[in-house]
């Protein structure tokens, strides 16, 4: 997709926030009509913006090529204080605490290979953030799923 306009990101915003939302419930929440909000949503799911039945972003097709695994040594003593400081940079999507190698691990995203550096820094300039590992995704051959799981479960 190549832009998304204020109501595109609205919208986004609103489904992140509350996947099961409607689409009168939307409207609302965005100050538009319901023809707006179902426009809008069947563009970004022909661009592919949307996935999974409408709820789950690609972040590639709204601008978000980059996606980079960042494994992170700490000093022990700062871990709350890295985890909330990662939890503030907006570009970082989600932070485990690991074992093995590193401390912490985590996924961020980015518009091109100087966002990404923008990004790296920031988490270096972290109080207790000792040195970092970074893997780049090349390709995304499963997207995150919990359906296989769940269903070998239920039967």
């Amino acid at each position: 997709m190549s832009t998304l306009d204020a109501i595109d990101l609205k919208l986004l915003l609103a489904l992140v926030d509350d996947p099961r939302a409607q689409i009168g419930e939307l409207g609302e929440r965005l100050g538009v009509a319901r023809n707006t909000v179902q426009a809008h949503l069947r563009r970004l799911e022909r661009s592919g913006a949307l996935r999974q039945g409408g709820r789950d972003v690609d972040l590639a097709a709204v601008g978000f090529d980059v996606v980079a695994f960042v494994t992170i040594e700490v000093t022990h003593r700062e871990l709350d204080g890295v985890i909330a400081a990662l939890r503030r940079q907006p570009q970082v999507l989600e932070v485990y605490e690991i074992s093995g190698r590193g401390d912490l691990w985590c996924r961020i995203a980015a518009r091109d290979v100087h966002h990404l550096q923008n990004a790296l820094r920031a988490v270096l300039r972290i109080r207790g953030v000792i040195r970092t590992e970074t893997s780049l995704a090349l390709h995304e051959h499963i997207p995150h799923r919990i359906q296989p799981l769940l269903g070998g479960t239920a039967g």
